[in-house]
């Protein structure tokens, strides 16, 4: 006999409806039992990721157990091992997970899990078996900056920084993959020594994300999404002047208002 595999409990209040329209749509092809089961510890793991990602994995198992070859349980139980710091177990998960829905908007956490590994080398190579032109723009600013850590992690700072200087990356106009691109940009600008400019690229992104989370609170969204969309109200010519940045100030027009912010989103 198999021995008893342990259910992390569901709370009566979890209902499957929480789950993501385009994850429950996955769960289509189990019966509808199953799938209400599965989606229940979907959300659940989702829900605990935070502040228990041990718990949350877990949940990610139990559905796994049940539905082992719906591509959206694969991912989340992948994610939830990245979040335990279990990279074998996320690397394995996310094959799984890549040949089951054909996708590669995982990759980034493929490169980074081969850097947790410490194989930064296979990092690169896994990030460059990809045509980055068939990605998302979000998902290709995320393996930008894995494959900057990449390089930092070989000690090839110029390298870690040219990875970074990519279309999305513009001072002038902020997108909600932006505050985390400024900020890797901002760390290799400091191992290179260049701490003024590093100094200005972290303002940047402090006031992105302050300019996202004043956007996010103006809807009431049934569950978080980020977009790929322009935030308002960003302008990142002033920042220097705002922050009071040392030796800054000469370089800063201030003049545009966010005039460009009715841009569309680059995408190349």
């Amino acid at each position: 006999m198999r021995p008893r595999q342990f259910e992390p409990h569901l709370p009566d209040e979890v209902e499957p409806r929480q789950l993501d329209k385009v994850a429950r749509a996955e769960l289509k092809t189990l019966s509808k039992e199953n799938a209400d089961f599965v989606a229940r510890h979907l959300v659940m793991a989702g829900q605990m990721i935070e502040e228990d990602p041990q718990l949350a994995h877990q949940h990610a198992q139990a559905a796994g157990r049940r539905a082992g070859r719906v591509a959206v349980v694969r991912e989340t139980i992948a994610i939830t091992a990245y979040a335990l710091e279990d990279y074998a177990l996320t690397l394995r998960e996310l094959r799984t997970y890549r040949r089951i829905s054909g996708r590669n908007d995982q990759l980034p956490l493929m490169v980074d899990s081969e850097r947790g590994l410490e194989r930064p080398d296979r990092a690169l190579e896994l990030g460059h078996s990809v045509d980055v032109e068939t990605l998302d723009v979000g998902v290709r600013v995320s393996l930008a900056i894995a494959m900057s850590g990449a390089r930092l992690d070989l000690d090839q700072k110029d390298a870690a920084l040219r990875e970074l200087e990519i279309p999305q990356l513009d001072r002038r106009r902020a997108f909600s993959y932006s505050p985390d691109l400024f900020d890797a940009y901002g760390t290799v600008l400091e191992e290179l020594g260049r701490e003024a400019e590093a100094a200005e690229w972290y303002a940047l992104s402090r006031r992105a994300s302050g300019a996202l989370s004043a956007s996010d609170s103006e809807e009431d969204h049934e569950t978080v999404e980020i977009v790929e969309e322009e935030i308002e109200g960003f302008d990142g010519d002033d920042v220097a002047a705002d922050d009071e940045l040392a030796g800054s100030a000469d370089g800063a027009d201030g003049a545009d208002n966010g005039a460009d912010a009715a841009g569309d989103e680059p995408r190349d």
